[in-house]
């Protein structure tokens, strides 16, 4: 192949960096040096508002509003899909891979979601199905798991992988306001949507968990058996970081313990997102803002660390670009030579049999007498008892600390992960 003809679908702030990088002389010059001599050709921009794109600066004549007339053009060999969400991206990839066509998203939900029947319509038609910038933003971690550690046995990935919700944990631990205010200063730089809820419940940490283990484990986990609710001593607790307090995270500190959104998931099929307790001066404690960090741990590696940008029309370009000069050396999909995945769920969080420390803050001032046995540290604060218990399950930790707390006083368990 000399030069490979892509079509990109959507334009937003990913999508629009992507355009200007395949239409800039000196950077297409790097792409095709990069790609082994083969250039890459912008065949056609699939766009909402074709007028807005023009006022933009976008090339009139490269614009339509009819992304499945692009994705079926014989002109088109390479399809970017970069509108988000589920419908209509899953059907315009669906028709793209099925007729052989290369195809290179950014879209986590679509490949979370719908990634075992893509991955089938892919592997069925021989289509490279690459997906870097679905994860991660900038930082390379999907190939890398895929290729680069393909001689080891991956025993855990973890990580910080959604800005939002580090940023507000981040801004809440240093002081400067409530999880209310914080998210609403999210929202005015850009961090967060007007409809949060996506990052603050954990659902998009969810989706790029389930992507990382596929790499990993070989295996699409079922994004809904994730858990995303810690346990408290009277039922579970709300979605991911919608139930912190600065409270919390000001006891944690007392610690030595800050707390992060973190997604975990392991061989045998545990996966979690859940709000968790880390020493502050860990690499996770210490990831702060909107940055990401992923962690894997394999046999015969050991601890394996990728940090980066993980959001932005920048950070993410570049893994949508880096992902078409991998299709345009033939490098096939993101998957690269591992088996075909099987599907299985995940047990979710295994809080009912899995001893283990946690953190939690305890209201009221009679918390102090009642925990002989239970706790392995402890501080007093303000808000009451900052506790880190022995490594219990949840269950009878639950049972153990709620005769201390006062009344009906709840507290939420957060898991411990050094």
């Amino acid at each position: 192949m000399t030069a490979a003809r892509v079509a990109v679908l959507g334009a937003g702030t990913v999508g629009e960096q992507v355009v200007r990088g395949l239409l800039d002389r000196e950077a297409a010059a790097r792409l095709a040096a990069a790609a082994g001599g083969t250039g890459l050709t912008l065949a056609g921009v699939a766009v909402r508002n074709v007028a807005g794109a023009i006022e933009r600066g976008l090339p009139r004549d490269l614009l339509t509003d009819a992304p499945a007339h692009l994705v079926a053009s014989p002109d088109v060999d390479v399809v970017v899909e970069l509108m988000g969400g589920d419908e209509p991206a899953r059907t315009l990839v669906a028709a793209a891979l099925g007729a052989g066509k290369a195809v290179v998203s950014a879209n986590k939900h679509l490949v979370a979601q719908h990634g075992p029947e893509l991955e089938r319509i892919a592997r069925g038609s021989r289509a490279a199905f690459r997906f870097e910038a679905a994860v991660g933003g900038g930082i390379p971690i999907l190939g890398p798991l895929a290729a680069d550690l393909g001689a080891n046995r991956v025993l855990r990935v973890r990580g910080i992988v959604n800005g939002t919700t580090n940023y507000i944990l981040t801004e809440m631990a240093a002081g400067h306001g409530t999880y209310e205010g914080v998210l609403l200063e999210a929202q005015r730089q850009g961090y967060a949507e007007a409809d949060p809820s996506g990052d603050v419940e954990g659902r998009d940490a969810v989706n790029k968990l389930v992507i990382l283990a596929r790499l990993a484990f070989d295996r699409w986990l079922r994004p809904d058996d994730i858990a995303t609710c810690p346990p408290a001593l009277r039922g579970p607790g709300r979605p991911g970081i919608t139930d912190v307090t600065a409270d919390e995270l000001g006891a944690a500190a007392a610690l030595g313990l800050t707390l992060r959104l973190l997604g975990v998931a392991d061989g045998v099929g545990s996966a979690s997102v859940l709000p968790t307790a880390l020493p502050v001066g860990s690499a996770l404690g210490a990831t702060f803002g909107v940055r990401n960090r992923i962690e894997v741990r394999a046999e015969p590696v050991g601890d394996v660390g990728f940090d980066g940008p993980g959001a932005g029309g920048a950070a993410t370009s570049s893994a949508v670009l880096g992902d078409l000069v991998a299709v345009a050396r033939g490098l096939g999909s993101t998957w690269a030579g591992r088996p075909p995945a099987g599907a299985g769920g995940a047990p979710g969080f295994r809080s009912a049999d899995a001893p283990r420390s946690w953190f939690a803050l305890l209201p009221g001032a009679g918390a102090a007498t009642s925990l002989a046995g239970v706790v392995e540290a402890r501080a007093a604060v303000p808000a009451g008892l900052a506790i880190r218990t022995r490594p219990m399950t949840a269950r009878d930790a639950a049972a153990a600390l709620i005769v201390a707390v006062q009344g009906t006083a709840d507290a939420t368990l957060y898991p411990i992960d050094d």
